[in-house]
């Protein structure tokens, strides 16, 4: 049976078989056994390269954060996650940097001040995941949306089509509908350092 600690562009974490191209953490959310106890336990939710300095981990290890995996870049950061500032130090620098930009003048972000925005971003109040709206047509390429007629299939914004998310890799692709308000499961902030220039790592599917 495969483990509960696969995250969907909803940040809901799943159990379904594989464990896509990146890891991450939001501290420990799981039980002795193995179960999910939460849905996160620190505001840090970073995403980070399945190997790193050859360092080895027993997944779900009792009393340890709980290792979570997701198909590819864009959809953890649609999660709320951001790169992690130690096994993907490039990243989070050009991630920070591109978000910056989004804020106009004002003193650069560090890791503690990027997380609480982001965690503002990504939860209502009850703990339940946060959206907002926009125009389609002005949202920029890997951003995760919601379209009225199908509120739980996240779609992927890439090159003028939308990508249908699943767990084991994008399927059908549909044309950009226009001039359509559609709920963004993508924090603006993310949002913002696509539109400036950072470009997430995609699954092959993608392509």
């Amino acid at each position: 049976m495969p483990r509960q600690n696969r995250v969907t562009p909803f940040g809901e974490v799943i159990a379904v078989p594989g464990r896509g191209l990146f890891m991450g953490n939001r501290g420990r959310l799981h039980t002795a056994s193995g179960q999910i106890r939460r849905g996160w336990q620190l505001r840090r939710w970073i995403v980070c390269l399945l190997e790193f300095k050859g360092r080895k981990r027993q997944v779900m290890t009792p009393g340890h954060y709980t290792e979570l995996f997701f198909l590819d870049e864009a959809t953890a950061l649609a999660a709320g996650h951001r790169p992690c500032a130690e096994c993907r130090r490039e990243r989070f620098n050009a991630f920070r940097a591109r978000a910056l930009e989004t804020r106009g003048d004002l003193p650069a972000l560090s890791a503690v001040e990027l997380d609480r925005q982001l965690h503002a971003q990504r939860l209502t109040a009850d703990g339940k995941n946060r959206t907002h709206r926009a125009r389609l047509q002005d949202l920029p390429d890997g951003t995760f949306v919601l379209l009225p007629d199908a509120p739980r299939t996240p779609y992927l914004i890439r090159s003028g089509v939308l990508l249908t998310w699943t767990a084991g890799g994008y399927t059908s692709r549909i044309p950009q509908p226009s001039a359509e308000t559609v709920e963004v499961l993508t924090p603006e902030l993310t949002v913002g350092a696509f539109r400036h220039g950072y470009v997430p790592e995609l699954h092959p599917s993608a392509n």
